[in-house]
């Protein structure tokens, strides 16, 4: 019958229809489905009774660059489901962009990194919506909801960026858009509760059974253990690697996850829960003078405050919710002089902790009042350092101790230390595994890979490297590695020896800054190397680029535009073209922080 099995041109049009927002997960699910269907006439599982279907179309596009942005998306499309109003979810970088004008109803979730950059995977539709070849939309009916940090001066601002850029469209808002801090569950909430009652008003529906619906619905469920819900699991080990004379200290972490049956990939990240460090919550009380039991209320529950402020809220880093509150209680005029200036203030939060603006700025304030002023504490996210085809149930990370001295005080990060030095072996730490389809070894393991990783970012391309030597891969790979000193930084060098060794790695080229008086940084070892590293491009390879995102990954992007005009023989707007195209294939990928 050939390869359309004798299907008319109008059944093509329906399955491509009913397919087009399936993931790879649901359509393999789907063809075990079909072929059920195939020999036994009946449907291998029951399928949903047939649920209202908009006459018109309700797309929901997600830019998220750590997964918090993809989940609260993947969140809402689960709730129209249960409501009866069938959406379309696409990422991004997913999604044709010319789509738009044929939308009726669009939802955006999108979150902000580095100075007010759209996440990677929204840089394409970002220029778009914002460019010369956009659409008007005067049909278009749209809602925007940001996730980012008021910490940083560009907040939200890939979300007001969209939000403005639909509006001069002649799009029409369904709800004022949403900005949302870190500690965004109640805000993402009302939103979505207010959105899904508007949607209810504005579609009109049928009665036709959606099957990409449908099928999300057999398939989905996801992970048992989630953000809000992680699992509880043991530490295994934490070793310090980097030498005793170096200025960083950079921990080697082994998690168990037995008996969860919890799965991760190469590029997935850990996301971990931690506890304040008693001492700090014990000195914060006691500069406040207020006893450590307490009573407070937070989220409809009674706690003892030292309890609160040991397991719930926010110390180690500041922020200007925080600021402002405290404010009200100091009532310091040099305080509030900063709040009038955002610059400043933004400045000033930098290089403090909640401890430090107590200590600075005495007030006298109640428990209640201390704790309402305080946000909640956000897990961390690591990138995942092990492939589990290596290391079976456990999960590997390569965690850099954060600890400085400021204001003659010696201050310590939050979940750093608690994995580093304040967690025993066989202690028990709350974890989950926060997906990144943005950061993805090639299919084909005969492709070329190269991979950008200065300090921790190398964890990774250990990840990488591991599952490419379980999966016996043919294609070449080739690693940047940085750090201060050869002698006390290089990380897990025995390791990547003996991959060079064995075959796996086929070239390890190093920049060690301090190791002589003109500091050499990996951007510097990509323009040594720019002839060669151009060629492995044209030859396929995948570029990963990981690690710190406001210095090191701009630095590599302008050395990537100079190796490309260079050594391919292009202007500097084609050689900026060529790097989109790479990001458009999924050939150059950042996982930074």
């Amino acid at each position: 019958m050939g390869l359309t099995a004798g299907l008319t041109e109008a059944q093509w049009s329906q399955i491509n229809q009913a397919t087009s927002a399936l993931n790879a997960q649901q359509l393999t699910w789907l063809s075990g489905y079909l072929a059920g269907l195939a020999q036994t006439g009946q449907p291998a599982v029951a399928m949903p009774q047939a649920t209202a279907t908009p006459s018109q179309s309700l797309t929901i596009l997600y830019g998220s660059q750590t997964g918090n942005a993809k989940a609260v998306a993947e969140e809402y499309k689960a709730k129209l489901d249960e409501a009866g109003l069938p959406a379309k979810l696409y990422n991004m970088a997913d999604y044709k962009a010319k789509q738009l004008k044929s939308e009726s109803h669009v939802v955006m979730v999108v979150s902000t990194h580095g100075e007010g950059d759209a996440p990677d995977d929204a840089v394409e539709f970002h220029s778009f919506v914002g460019g010369k070849k956009a659409p008007k939309l005067p049909d278009l009916q749209y809602s925007v909801i940001g996730l980012g940090d008021s910490s940083y001066e560009f907040f939200c601002q890939t979300a007001k960026d969209f939000d403005e850029g639909l509006a001069k469209l002649g799009a029409s808002r369904m709800l004022d858009r949403v900005d949302c801090d870190v500690d965004y569950d109640a805000d993402v909430q009302a939103w979505a509760e207010k959105l899904t009652a508007k949607l209810k008003d504005s579609l009109s529906t049928g009665t036709q059974t959606s099957v990409a619906t449908a099928v999300s619905a057999a398939v989905s469920g996801g992970t048992k253990y989630t953000k809000k819900a992680p699992f509880t699991a043991t530490l295994l080990e934490s070793q310090k690697i980097t030498g005793r004379d170096s200025v960083k200290d950079i921990r080697h972490i082994e998690i168990s996850l037995e008996d969860s049956g919890i799965q991760y990939r190469p590029g997935d990240a850990l996301g971990v829960w931690f506890t304040n460090d008693t001492q700090l919550v014990d000195e914060l009380l006691g500069l406040l003078s207020i006893a450590g039991d307490s009573q407070v209320k937070w989220s409809g529950d009674d706690y003892e405050i030292k309890t609160l402020l040991t397991d719930k809220l926010e110390l180690t880093q500041s922020y200007p919710t925080f600021a402002k509150a405290y404010a009200e209680f100091a009532n310091n005029a040099d305080l509030n002089a900063l709040l009038e200036d955002k610059a400043a203030l933004r400045e000033f939060l930098s290089v403090r902790q909640i401890v430090d603006i107590v200590r600075q700025y005495p007030a006298k304030v109640t428990a209640q009042q201390f704790v309402d002023s305080l946000r909640s504490i956000t897990p961390r996210l690591y990138s995942i350092a092990s492939s589990q085809d290596e290391v079976e149930d456990e999960v590997h990370l390569t965690v850099a101790l954060v600890e400085f001295e400021a204001h003659g005080e010696q201050h310590q990060g939050g979940a750093s230390s608690f994995l580093s030095t304040r967690l025993n072996e066989g202690g028990e730490v709350k974890v989950f595994v926060e997906h990144n389809d943005n950061f993805r070894l090639p299919e084909d393991g005969n492709t070329p890979v190269i991979m950008i990783g200065p300090g921790t970012g190398i964890a990774p391309f250990r990840a990488f490297m591991q599952q490419r030597e379980a999966d016996e891969s043919e294609g070449k790979n080739w690693l940047f590695f940085g750090n201060p000193n050869y002698t006390q930084d290089f990380l897990y060098q025995t390791e990547w020896q003996r991959f060079v060794k064995e075959g796996v790695v086929d070239k390890v080229t190093l920049a060690f800054s301090r190791d002589q008086e003109q500091k050499i940084y990996v951007q510097h070892r990509m323009l040594e190397q720019g002839a060669e590293l151009y060629q492995w491009l044209e030859d396929g390879a995948h570029l990963y680029v990981c690690g710190d995102a406001t210095r090191m990954a701009k630095d590599v992007q302008d050395a990537l535009v100079q190796i490309v005009v260079q050594h391919g023989g292009k202007t500097e707007e084609q050689a900026e073209q060529y790097i989109n195209d790479l990001r458009r294939a999924k050939r150059y990928q950042k996982d930074v922080y």
